[in-house]
């Protein structure tokens, strides 16, 4: 079994776990503070709601997988993956999105929800509910986005599960780490490492998507025997062609196999490919200057001061 699939579902669960971590831990804290530790049930169930929901929406998505797949069992090759393309294109939306919203955000979540928690708190028969909602909100929010990364993905089985799994592990554990044993974490440095790591693994993701979608549209051009007129490139006289991404840039099958370590790795994590062409490179290099320029742009409002180094006990 090749765990290296796993690696990119560990780090994007792992970053956003930790997000979802720090507003539950705040909440935990602010509660104590409040002398309301009685809702602190209301945050675990809302904790594990979220968690439920979101496998679930990971189920409902295998299953329309199957469903459209076995309805028309003739274009199961043109339809798996034009559907992981089209997942893909979801999950790099998502990302990219929540990964720059997120970083412009960081500075006043921790006032963010104080404010959402003071609110919930003046209202007695509601108090619950609003605690509830505001941790499942957050939960659910990460757990869509690696659901669809994970369905980007969903013909390696079920290893990019089992690191989704794991980067939630370890998401919990440093929640923690912060809020149960104190440790101080520089959680601003944390953030702008794995951000500048899912930037590159959601540029790895857009050479996946066009790999998908040229692969849909050559079978899908077999089929009906019209490669002339649904693949507008196409060489002929080679064994390595592509339909709708141009010619070759680069061959590396003899130095450095993706199917190898440590090619498989850098192909998890960063989209590499030994068969690497023109849009794919143009796409990768398009998604890098434009959203790892906005990201690097948001990074210089930075977080709050509060946020920057947390350690909240509530021993």
């Amino acid at each position: 079994m090749d765990f290296s699939t796993a690696l990119p579902t560990y780090f994007i669960t792992l970053r956003e776990g930790v997000e979802a971590a720090l507003v539950v831990g705040i909440v935990l804290a602010l509660l104590k503070k409040a002398k309301q530790s009685r809702l602190n049930s209301w945050v675990y169930a809302g904790v594990g709601v979220g968690i439920v929901v979101s496998a679930l929406i990971g189920v409902l998505f295998t299953w329309i997988i199957k469903v459209v797949t076995t309805a028309n069992p003739q274009y199961a090759t043109v339809v798996e993956p034009m559907l992981e393309g089209v997942f893909s294109v979801l999950a790099i939306a998502m990302l990219s999105w929540m990964l720059i919203w997120m970083t412009k955000q960081a500075r006043v979540m921790k006032a963010q929800v104080e404010g959402a928690i003071s609110e919930a708190l003046t209202q007695d028969t509601n108090a619950g509910w609003g605690v509830f909602s505001l941790i499942l909100v957050a939960v659910l929010r990460e757990g869509f986005e690696t659901v669809l990364f994970v369905a980007a993905n969903f013909q390696q089985g079920i290893v990019p599960t089992v690191g989704a799994i794991a980067g939630l592990a370890s998401a919990t554990a440093i929640g923690v780490l912060l809020f149960k044993l104190g440790v101080k974490i520089n959680i601003r440095q944390f953030f702008q490492v794995m951000g500048v790591l899912l930037v590159l693994i959601v540029a790895g993701l857009v050479v996946s998507s066009l790999k998908h979608f040229d692969e849909a549209i050559a079978n899908l051009a077999l089929s009906s025997r019209a490669s002339e007129n649904l693949c507008f490139y196409y060489e002929h006289f080679t064994k390595i062609h592509s339909c709708i991404l141009g010619p070759l840039v680069w061959n590396t099958e003899k130095i450095l196999p993706d199917e190898k370590f440590p090619g498989v790795v850098l192909k998890s994590l960063f989209g590499y490919r030994e068969h690497l062409y023109l849009i794919e490179a143009v796409g990768y290099l398009v998604f890098l200057f434009t959203v790892g320029s906005l990201y690097f742009r948001s990074l210089t409002s930075g977080f709050d001061k509060s946020t920057k180094t947390i350690s909240v006990s509530q021993r």
